[in-house]
């Protein structure tokens, strides 16, 4: 697994609802996905550290 990866699906949600910055599920999506879109460094790491534990086993094998 990638951080990109799960980046770009959070994108894909993000883009699924349509804007509406009065809808508390739009704006969680858009400000998570900037907030990680920023620290890119620390997400892969934290990426990194989980696919080490197997935390992505299961998408991995769905794949």
């Amino acid at each position: 697994m990638k951080a990109e990866t799960l980046l770009a699906e959070l994108d894909r949600l993000r883009k699924d609802v349509p804007k509406d910055e009065a809808d508390l599920e739009w704006v969680t999506l858009h400000h998570v996905f900037c907030f990680v879109s920023y620290k890119m460094t620390e997400f892969r790491a934290y990426v990194e550290q989980e696919a080490k534990k197997g935390s992505f086993r299961a998408v991995d094998e769905a794949q």
